[in-house]
């Protein structure tokens, strides 16, 4: 018999019912972020394999269309030393002509906080990652995440009821999936972040983590 015990994440921390509504406007004010606009929020430190740069071109090609409501997308994250990319990828903001669009913001002492300023946030990576806490936690905090389909994120989130996920590596699947949750209204999107904390309460919470672990180690101790 196969038992699999998923990782958790505090959900009492990430709780959109936490966060203070001064805390959110403190840091849209902080970093000039006009929450009257749909705003896409991706999260990691800035590193090649978080795909910050399918990103960018993927925010280049929505920036174009007309079909969507008015935005602003934060890259947020810091780049631990890699100087070299972070100036690649201000280069490429400024290249497609980004620069009131994208804005990068090094830090955040709360991450609720950043999610709780988000209408949709992205997990880009290129490379599959074992769990990947920004779907969980994003889910946590009810705001519907996409996601790369590779790794973890194939497995934490529902696909289409608690979170979405695009074609690895390709920009057009990456802007195309945007585009489709951007026309989504209000409702639609309320209720993906509603399944996706339930989806989380009932599989990744830390606590659970903790308790299923112990009651197995203990049934093994008893049939030793």
């Amino acid at each position: 018999k196969l038992l699999v015990i998923f990782r958790g994440i505090n959900t009492n921390y990430f709780n959109p019912q936490k966060i203070l509504p001064l805390k959110l406007d403190k840091f849209s004010k902080q970093n000039n972020i006009d929450r009257n606009k749909f705003i896409i929020l991706l999260p990691g430190r800035l590193t090649y394999w978080k795909g910050q740069k399918i990103f960018i071109e993927a925010i280049k090609l929505i920036s174009e269309r007309n079909d969507i409501p008015s935005f602003e997308t934060i890259i947020l994250g810091d780049d631990q030393g890699r100087n070299v990319y972070k100036k690649q990828l201000l280069v490429l903001v400024q290249q497609y002509r980004l620069g009131k669009i994208i804005k990068f913001i090094d830090h955040c002492e709360e991450m609720p906080v950043a999610y709780g300023i988000a209408n949709l946030v992205c997990s880009c990576s290129y490379e599959p990652e074992a769990f990947g806490r920004i779907s969980v936690e994003s889910q946590s905090m009810q705001v519907p995440i996409l996601a790369s389909d590779i790794g973890g994120s194939k497995e934490t989130i529902v696909k289409d009821k608690t979170g979405y996920l695009f074609y690895n590596k390709d920009p057009n699947a990456l802007a195309n999936s945007m585009v489709e949750i951007m026309q989504k209204n209000y409702n639609s999107l309320k209720t993906v972040g509603i399944e996706g904390r339930k989806n989380v309460l009932k599989k990744f919470d830390v606590d659970k983590m903790c308790q299923t672990t112990f009651t197995e180690y203990k049934k093994l101790i008893e049939l030793s």
